[in-house]
C-alpha cells in the first residue's frame, strides 16, 4: 500500500474503499477502511460502514503494532470481498 499524510502531517495508509450494489434487493452499501498511528502510538484501524450517500457507522480498533493492524485490515476485506463487495478506485 502507498502512504500519504493527513491533515495534520501523520503517515496513513490509503484507504481501501467497498461497494455492494444488487439493484434487485434495493441494496447499495459501503465498506471503507483506513488505518493512522494514534496520538499515544498505537495504530488505529477505521472503519466505516453504511449505505451509500448517507452517513455510516463507525468503528475504531486499536492495534500496538502495524503488522497486527495491517493483519486484520486484510482478513476484513477478504470476509467483505466473499460477501460480494467490490473495490472503489478514484474515490
Amino acid at each position: 500500500m502507498h502512504q500519504r499524510h493527513d491533515h495534520r502531517g501523520m503517515e496513513t495508509e490509503d484507504v481501501t474503499h467497498l461497494h455492494r450494489i444488487d439493484p434487485a434487493r434495493n441494496m447499495a452499501r459501503f465498506y471503507r477502511m483506513s488505518s493512522t498511528p494514534s496520538l499515544f502510538g498505537d495504530i488505529c484501524l477505521v472503519r466505516e460502514w453504511g449505505r451509500i450517500g448517507r452517513p455510516g457507522r463507525i468503528r475504531i480498533d486499536l492495534y500496538e503494532r502495524v503488522e497486527e493492524a495491517t493483519a486484520a485490515r486484510e482478513a476484513l476485506s477478504r470476509v467483505k470481498r466473499q460477501r460480494g463487495y467490490r473495490d472503489v478506485y478514484g474515490v
